[in-house]
């Protein structure tokens, strides 16, 4: 199975009120950090898929589509305020623990030569 067909499995799998990231999917479909390419892939779908349950991190909403996401995700009861899911929470489980939230980062500190410091 490819890694496109996975993300297909996982994406199809959602159900209506279930919200995931990118991110999360891409880790469930087993690369974790391909984020990018499930976008690239729920883009060249045509729609077959149910891409509106699919967000960036932070809960936001995809660029250029936020309206009819937002309208999509309301349907289903979940809460959109300013382009964003506000209730945004791992709600999938990958190998029996609790999945990374969106807002936790993988690494939790910051490398060297990161801004900031």
């Amino acid at each position: 199975m490819t890694f496109e067909d996975r993300v297909v499995a996982v994406v199809s799998s959602l159900r209506p009120g279930e919200v995931a990231t990118y991110g999360e999917v891409a880790l469930e479909a087993g690369s974790p950090g391909a984020a990018r390419a499930v976008g690239n892939i729920l883009a060249r779908s045509g729609g077959t898929l149910p891409w509106w349950r699919v967000v960036a991190a932070g809960g936001r909403l995809a660029t250029g589509k936020e309206a009819d996401q937002a309208r999509r995700l309301q349907s289903e009861g979940v809460p959109v305020v300013a382009n964003r899911v506000q209730t945004l929470r791992s709600v999938r489980s990958w190998d029996g623990g609790a999945a990374p939230t969106p807002h936790t980062s993988r690494r939790g500190v910051r490398g060297r030569g990161s801004r900031g410091r």
